[in-house]
């Protein structure tokens, strides 16, 4: 697959990685991106994510076949009220962003609106780093991609989505909205909000100085991506509240199941606990090395 014009909406992780990875394997005549403030535009061009970095969100959108919003869910909808006046006809617009269904409700009929097809997309991937610095050219290979169209998608829009982040080197799967939102509240959502509360909870001054001194490895691999981005995730966290809330509370049933094992001296629950927890991650991480 090959385009004209790709442009780039928000040029962070994702962003400048999908730049680095569209210039590196050629899927593009031209690759634009938005940024938000003046200094990033010469860092964008510096480090080679796009061909050119400006502030003017219809000057990025104009002429481009394939228009990819990278920003965090609570600005899509208004930079897209600016750039669809800009928007080409029969232009594609996607989106990175981790939660689907509001983001597919607002965006699809303004797209459409204005010429284009909207298809709803999020690569599984990512990291606790932020920023253009930490983009890197390789962060969708053999990343799952999920595309999340709707009975309104347009069936050419979405074949090209899916080969876009084929081209990648990811592994598109279709889902609808509603089936990403419920399945990424438990392995992403959820996660990152333990990992938050774990860094919140152990690191908080209340504790001694001493504290900190012994979270090792295991503490230090556990919180990683409580580094990310705090408005990324408070975003993420309010779009996907209702399914986010019901798994919070499937979660905190557990763990107050285990604590009453523990209260009980109750030998056996607590073993069953750590074996059914290693025996499910050692059967996941082994279908990931296989599929890998």
């Amino acid at each position: 697959m090959h385009w004209q014009k790709i442009a780039l909406i928000g040029v962070g992780l994702l962003g400048g990685s999908l730049g680095l990875a569209v210039r590196e394997r050629k899927l593009a005549v031209k690759v634009d991106g938005h940024v938000r403030r003046t200094a990033s535009i010469a860092e964008c061009e510096r480090l080679g994510v796009v061909d050119h970095a400006t502030r003017e969100v219809g000057r990025a959108v104009e002429n481009a076949d394939l228009v990819v919003l990278c920003t965090p869910l609570g600005q899509m909808r208004e930079l897209a009220r600016e750039f669809l006046p800009c928007l080409k006809p029969g232009a594609i617009v996607t989106d990175v962003g981790s939660v689907k269904g509001i983001v597919v409700r607002e965006l699809e009929p303004l797209v459409a609106a204005a010429g284009g097809h909207f298809v709803g997309s999020h690569p599984m991937a990512g990291g606790e780093k932020v920023g253009v610095a930490a983009a890197r050219a390789d962060l969708f290979h053999n990343a799952i991609c999920l595309v999340t169209p709707t009975p309104r998608s347009d069936r050419g829009a979405v074949l090209q989505v899916e080969e876009f982040w084929r081209a990648l080197g990811g592994r598109p799967v279709r889902i609808s909205p509603a089936q990403h939102d419920d399945l990424v509240s438990r392995s992403s959502h959820l996660p990152h909000v333990v990992a938050a509360e774990l860094a919140n909870y152990v690191l908080s001054p209340a504790h001694p100085k001493e504290q900190a001194l012994v979270c090792a490895t295991g503490f230090r691999d556990t919180t990683r991506i409580a580094s990310g981005s705090p408005e990324m995730w408070r975003d993420i966290a309010l779009a996907n509240r209702e399914h986010l809330s019901r798994v919070l509370g499937v979660f905190i049933e557990d763990l107050v199941e285990f604590r009453l094992a523990l209260d009980n001296g109750d030998h056996k629950a607590i073993e069953e606990f750590f074996e059914n927890a290693k025996a499910r991650r050692d059967q996941w991480t082994g279908a990931v090395d296989a599929a890998g």
